[in-house]
């Protein structure tokens, strides 16, 4: 049995299932907010994006080129669905949606734990979903001409960092 005790240890370390892997794993979010979008027909809920909003989304998609990304994230909106594509196809990922109104859940923690993750949101949820992940009342709106934030943060050992970058 102490055989047995033993070569169970040694794989199980061999295998990278020990603790000290399972807490250095690194969590990075990266939040943007949708690209620029059609405001002639303010009837209209769901607006597309505009031709700086398409060239705005690829330009996202180029900025994170060099990024591992492992998962994608928008709401069902077509601005944010719009936004997210080109970054989704560059990594050869599926886009899953989220519930603006039901950030960082238990399962949405889960399925980021140690992965690389693109969220695109709205002017009024991306800040408050950094919030959400920071554990601080930080961020408030961004503004409705503002298209270019990056919100960046890092997870590791249970210390959260963040900045935002501007990205016109």
């Amino acid at each position: 049995m102490k055989a047995f005790s033993i070569l169970f240890i040694f794989l199980f370390s061999l295998f990278g299932f020990s603790q000290e892997k399972i807490k250095n794993q690194t969590t990075t979010y990266f939040f943007i907010r949708h690209a620029e979008k059609d405001i002639t027909d303010p009837k209209k809920r769901d607006p597309e994006l505009t031709e700086e909003g398409k060239l705005r989304a690829q330009k996202w998609s180029k900025i994170l080129a060099d990024i591992k990304i492992d998962l994608v994230f928008s709401t069902d909106y077509s601005r944010t669905q719009n936004t997210a594509k080109p970054i989704a196809e560059s990594q050869n990922l599926e886009i899953l949606s989220y519930d603006p109104r039901d950030l960082n859940n238990k399962e949405f923690q889960k399925k980021t734990y140690g992965k690389t993750s693109v969220i695109v949101g709205h002017s009024n949820t991306t800040p408050f979903f950094v919030n959400k992940i920071v554990k601080k009342e930080k961020y408030t709106v961004i503004d409705e001409e503002e298209y270019g934030k990056l919100f960046i943060v890092t997870i590791k050992n249970g210390i959260i960092t963040d900045v935002v970058l501007s990205i016109d």
